[in-house]
């Protein structure tokens, strides 16, 4: 017996060199990989998400709510609108499953081609782009937001923000190829990390920059617009040495021939094939925020400003969960498609669904009747008026409806990207934009600003439910057993988690604390860990196993 030691030792050694794992261990280990990346990617977006929150408390507290922060706003959706459609959008939606795929068939060298030739095609496409949205400012504003026109000053300081602003979207969108690239790789901290800078740099110009621009007699307001514009050249800095690290910064290509090559090559073909209708599925949703925006420009001044915080506070469930969960999942389920691992495939869906059950629902609750509180919790300082506290939780109760679709959206989207299937989703967009527009002419003229956020939450509970159904119906998405039972015992914490929240809404003088920020502050950290405690807490004494989302 002796002589085997050597020879399980020796196994084992190789066994490590190899990095083989078990084939019952290979599952549980892909699950620990894409929660911690999960996790990562969370954590990031949290500290983006809080330093957001505090850039714009600090932006109400400074500059109220008016017309003129209505431009801002406004203007700053403009490159925004169009970074959605072009960046993150449906550039991001073909390129992450032809790179994942390129690089499982073709290897490091077909994958650093493939990037190279993209980026030359994008870099020269958003130069042409930001050259004629600075040309065409007013036009913008005037599609998007004509209803400003009735504040002259503000309609004006909207066009010429727009204008400084616009060339943000070029920043952006070379960002969102830096990190589809690094996504692809696994390195998920540095473009999950990159929007603090925004956030700081927009910061800074509130303190340092409005008080100046105050002092030479310029609209403080603008200095917003050289905020916007730091963050967007930070933001594609902290990405270069990423790039370098792992070797694939892009060579852009400047000649002429360089970049008939690109245009030519199949990648690249490939990728502007799939964004035609992945960009028509984008621009549907952003067609649905246009729309939006040019109604809530109707209704009384500060309406625009109302929905923008309560957007505000919706980004924190929405990019904690969806974002997160569908930046690590593109990629890994692109790659289980192209080696062909449908019991994978269908295994992250799964791991991914649950997981947003199991925490949108109860948000969702959280944003229905603890909606007040948070948002006096958040804003209610300096120029920030008691009437806007009820205007902005109307919006963010109307948004939290539907965030459980908003969230799942995330999850659900990617699963048809990863086949290389842009058509569905776009068709799926274009229904639930028909159903958005058709709730707000019956809850827009009953509950105005308000009624655009319901319609937009009911809309998003629409498009995932079409999602799914797609999903099952194809057998792409196989349920692992147990969601019934799961399902009654998230819904059961829930419903004791709302009561407990009803509770403390009313049981506290929320708004009169705003002489006392830091006592309402206080009180909001340990109703809102007092609220985790009791919904995890539920959840355990009904038999969920939380562990579960870590090693399944």
């Amino acid at each position: 017996m002796m002589p085997a030691k050597p020879t399980i030792i020796a196994r084992a050694l190789v066994l490590r060199r190899q990095r083989v794992v078990p084939a019952n261990g290979r599952a549980t280990l892909a699950a620990v990989s894409l929660f911690k990346a999960a996790s990562t990617v969370s954590l990031l977006t949290l500290a983006s998400r809080i330093t957001g929150l505090f850039r714009d408390t600090l932006f109400v507290s400074v500059f109220g709510v008016s017309a003129l922060t209505d431009a801002f706003y406004v203007a700053f959706r403009i490159p925004n609108l169009f970074r959605r459609i072009f960046g993150e959008g449906a550039f991001s939606q073909a390129f992450v499953p032809v790179l994942a795929h390129c690089r499982t068939v073709e290897g490091e060298a077909g994958a650093r081609r493939m990037v190279d030739h993209v980026a030359t095609v994008l870099l020269w496409t958003l130069v042409v782009l930001c050259l004629a949205g600075v040309v065409g400012a007013p036009l913008l504003v005037w599609a998007l937001a004509s209803g400003l026109r009735k504040e002259p000053h503000a309609y004006a300081a909207a066009v010429l923000m727009t204008r400084w602003m616009f060339p943000y979207i070029g920043f952006m969108s070379l960002v969102a190829l830096a990190g589809g690239v690094l996504n692809t790789w696994k390195k998920f901290a540095v473009p999950a990390a990159s929007p603090v800078l925004l956030n700081l740099a927009m910061i800074t110009s509130i303190v340092a920059a409005a008080p100046w621009f105050r002092r030479m007699g310029i609209e403080p307001i603008y200095s917003q617009a050289i905020g916007v514009m730091a963050g967007g050249v930070l933001q594609l800095a902290i990405q270069v040495p990423a790039l370098r690290r792992i070797g694939m910064w892009p060579r852009v290509g400047l000649a002429l021939a360089a970049i008939r090559a690109s245009w030519s090559d199949p990648a690249t073909r490939q990728v502007l094939r799939l964004m035609v209708p992945a960009l028509v599925g984008v621009s549907v949703a952003q067609v649905s925020l246009l729309i939006n925006t040019q109604i809530a420009s109707y209704l009384p001044a500060g309406s625009v400003s109302w929905l923008n915080n309560a957007d505000r506070l919706m980004e924190f469930p929405t990019a904690l969960l969806g974002v997160a969960l569908g930046v690590v999942l593109m990629p890994q389920l692109a790659a289980a498609r192209a080696a062909g691992d449908h019991e994978r495939y269908s295994g992250m869906l799964d791991w991914g669904l649950r997981l947003v059950v199991l925490l949108a629902i109860p948000s969702s609750v959280a944003l229905l009747v603890f909606a007040a509180p948070l948002v006096a919790t958040l804003f209610h300082y300096g120029a920030f008026k008691d009437s806007d506290i009820s205007q902005v939780a109307l919006a963010l109760a109307g948004y939290g409806s539907g965030l459980l679709g908003l969230v799942a959206i995330k999850v659900l989207a990617p699963g048809y990207y990863a086949n290389h299937d842009m058509k569905t989703p776009m068709r799926i967009a274009i229904a639930a934009l028909v159903i958005t527009q058709l709730l707000n002419i019956a809850l827009v003229p009953w509950l105005h600003h308000a009624g655009l956020a319901l319609s937009i939450g009911l809309g998003a509970l629409v498009n995932a439910g079409c999602l799914l159904v797609g999903l099952l119906r194809r057998g792409s998405y196989q349920p692992t057993p147990g969601w019934g039972v799961f399902a009654l015992q998230v819904f059961a914490a829930s419903a004791l988690l709302g009561i407990f929240l009803m509770w403390a809404a009313h049981s506290f003088p929320w708004v009169g604390w705003r002489s006392e920020p830091w006592k309402r502050i206080g009180m909001m950290a340990v109703m809102l860990a007092g609220a985790g405690v009791l919904y995890f807490g539920a959840l355990a004494a009904t038999g969920v196993k939380l562990r579960q989302f870590v090693t399944r």
